[in-house]
């Protein structure tokens, strides 16, 4: 499902998904040592909107992605990085190739297991894992409203970084530093159709057929018009928080 939805949403995840802000990029930077001469991977990296501020760190970037779709616009975007079909679980990259793994807004639909097996395989010895995640903040009531649609459309076991499923598992596998974290505001203010699109970008929402999509618009549109701080307005703000969270390779 996420495959098919991705494929179908290249474009709109691109338009519609936000980006990340520096400071945050910087602290992943700094606890994971980015810099000229170091490599680093970027699982589930979609259409590029976290590895084009990898690139920023004067790193070697290696873009993993495997929706055909993602894949061909982050290489057109980014043509100095090197972009490959693999996924987080088989990259095919070569052992102890990288000094660093990053995933931004992708874990969560990675088996765990499997793929900390994979980073494992391709770290160089002390190499990092860095997680980053823009979440919504729910406490806003429209943005609680907004994610309930979303919500009742999802299929049951649905992933989410929000359950602690992925920490549990990095805390229980030995070799592995404590988890570090910080959190940064991440605002993001986007014209009202941006606030469809980004919901109509989820992998579940893009597959439904044209007659579900547009009810989907239209239920989106209710929510913004219900809350006085969205309606009629032209442009909505998105209060997001960046969630940053890495470790270091400690053992075997």
């Amino acid at each position: 499902m996420a495959r098919n939805g991705y494929s179908r949403a290249a474009e709109v995840y691109q338009r519609a998904r936000p980006s990340y802000p520096l400071p945050a990029l910087a602290e992943l930077s700094d606890a994971l040592g980015l810099a000229a001469g170091r490599t680093v991977v970027d699982l589930g990296a979609g259409t590029g909107l976290f590895t084009r501020l990898l690139a920023l760190t004067g790193a070697q970037v290696v873009a993993v992605e495997p929706v055909a779709e993602m894949r061909g616009r982050l290489a057109d975007l980014l043509p100095s990085v090197t972009v490959t079909d693999g996924t987080a679980e088989r990259t095919g990259l070569p052992e102890n190739s990288a000094d660093a793994v990053v995933a931004a807004q992708a874990w969560h639909w990675f088996d765990g297991d499997a793929a900390l097996g994979e980073v494992e395989h391709v770290l160089t010895p002390g190499g990092g894992l860095g997680l980053v995640w823009n979440t919504y903040d729910d406490a806003v009531p429209w943005v609680r409203d907004y994610q309930e649609i979303y919500r009742r459309r999802a299929p049951e076991g649905l992933p989410s970084h929000q359950d602690g499923v992925w920490r549990a598992r990095l805390a229980a596998r030995p070799g592995w530093g404590d988890v570090q974290e910080r959190h940064f505001p991440n605002p993001q203010r986007m014209p009202r159709e941006g606030v469809v699109e980004r919901m109509l970008s989820s992998s579940h929402i893009a597959c439904l057929d044209a007659a579900a999509q547009d009810r989907v618009r239209r239920e989106v549109e209710d929510v913004l018009e219900a809350h006085p701080e969205t309606r009629g307005h032209s442009h909505v703000e998105i209060p997001y928080t960046t969630d940053v969270y890495w470790t270091v390779r400690t053992g075997n």
